[in-house]
């Protein structure tokens, strides 16, 4: 069999070398240069591959390709192996097939990440033997390939779920879903709920599908897209006989025969979206068995993710938060509700089909001041600039953050939360998070 790699980052090294392990002929394809870490893991096992070029005699030729996910199925390749009947998958669907762990899949448009690592943590404080991978940044194929995990916590996203075929989680996690990515999905919402739906087309009635009983997609979503699973909602707003909601402080469990409460005073990551990630994780412990009294004991020790409302400093009174993973509106929204100083805003970057209106009545309330960041900024300032006091356009991390300071005053958070993707001044957002706390520290 032979197996073809579009794509030499994380996801397609990891699939090259379990596709080796598990006796297919394995050929790697990147349009681009391959980064030199990952060339030397292609080296140092063998593995052929071609860089900065796609051979259609060496692609077409494929039994199977797992491709990267940032690879629209609709470019002239992928057209040409679909149309010769190749089996054209992500790689979810291609290491699932070679583990016998159970699977805890997390999708959602945001929430998917803190969620993840917050699973894996409650997991693994338990004693448990769980991994962690995917859009953290770990392989799945990789780890697949390694061994030695029971549990999979695996955080997956729209991309990935349009390439999936028969892979089946034991329990999925439907965190939120908004407009977003919506130039993938000719700009058509319903194309995109209908691919995080994907995440539980396989379910059978022993799996579960847990999910934010609060969002209205989610729940036209289920009429449109039903699965066998056991759904197992949770709320912020309504109580909840079956799953988890809040109620005077308290989040109150109701997950198949076990109950239990947890003070939400007490959860270490803030923000009434993050009440609700804590929700989602516990109840996929609960479900895997771990002890309420270690659920309630472990969380409370947990850090939160990287470039999410990560605080950074406070210099001269002045508080420096890092939200770089929002990148998209609802994230943004979460980010400006959740912050009760005044807020000079960075924001800007590659703008994804955004809607900005829904931003509006937070940015007349608490924004003082907005500093624009990326190439092309026309859409925020034609969205903000009648009710923004102040509003200025940097291209670059360094003279964003030198305007926000002399902007700040006592009192003031500087936010980042840029609302956009990065990839018009950063490699991706957690180069933006990093080039965002270096110049702090300069300041």
């Amino acid at each position: 069999m032979r197996l073809v790699v579009l794509g030499a980052g994380e996801s397609g090294v990891g699939t090259a070398l379990l596709g080796k392990q598990k006796g297919y002929e394995v050929f790697v394809s990147d349009a681009s240069e391959i980064q030199e870490k990952y060339k030397n893991v292609l080296l140092h096992h063998g593995i052929d591959f071609e860089e900065k070029q796609h051979t259609e005699s060496l692609i077409l030729s494929a039994d199977v390709v797992m491709k990267s996910p940032g690879i629209p199925d609709r470019v002239p390749l992928i057209q040409a192996l679909l149309k010769r009947g190749v089996a054209v998958v992500s790689e979810p669907e291609f290491a699932a097939q070679f583990s016998d762990a159970q699977w805890i899949a997390i999708t959602g448009t945001n929430g998917k990440t803190t969620t993840t690592e917050l699973t894996y943590y409650l997991l693994d404080a338990a004693g448990l033997s769980a991994a962690k991978m995917g859009n953290v940044g770990i392989s799945m194929a990789g780890q697949v390939a390694a061994g030695g995990f029971d549990y999979g916590v695996l955080e997956i996203s729209s991309f990935q779920l349009d390439g999936i075929r028969d892979f089946r989680p034991h329990i999925a996690v439907i965190t939120n879903i908004t407009p977003d990515h919506l130039d993938r999905y000719n700009y058509e919402f319903e194309n995109y709920i209908a691919s995080k739906f994907r995440i539980a087309r396989n379910q059978k009635e022993t799996d579960y599908l847990i999910y934010d009983y609060d969002d209205p997609v989610i729940r036209e979503g289920l009429k449109k897209y039903p699965t066998r699973a056991t759904p197992i909602p949770f709320s912020v707003k309504e109580k909840l006989e079956q799953g988890a909601y809040l109620e005077n402080g308290m989040i109150r469990f109701s997950v198949n025969d076990k109950t239990m409460d947890m003070d939400a005073g007490l959860l270490p990551i803030e923000g009434l979206h993050n009440k609700k990630n804590a929700m989602a994780a516990s109840i996929a412990s609960l479900l895997v068995n771990v002890r309420k009294e270690e659920l309630r004991k472990s969380i409370q020790h947990f850090q939160g993710v990287p470039h999410r409302l990560e605080k950074v400093l406070r210099i001269g009174g002045v508080e420096y938060i890092n939200d770089s993973k929002a990148t998209n509106v609802n994230a943004c929204y979460y980010a400006l509700e959740g912050i009760k100083k005044p807020i000079v805003w960075i924001a800007g970057g590659v703008d994804k089909g955004n809607d900005y209106m829904e931003l509006m009545p937070l940015v007349r309330e608490k924004v003082k001041a907005i500093i624009c960041l990326g190439m092309d900024n026309t859409s925020l300032v034609d969205t903000f600039s009648p009710v923004a006091d102040l509003m200025v356009e940097t291209y670059s991390m360094e003279e964003a953050v030198k305007v926000a300071n002399k902007v700040a005053q006592k009192g003031d958070t500087v936010l980042l939360s840029p609302a956009c993707a990065s990839f018009d001044l950063f490699k991706n957002y957690e180069d933006r998070g990093e080039q965002f706390k270096a110049a702090i520290r300069k300041l």
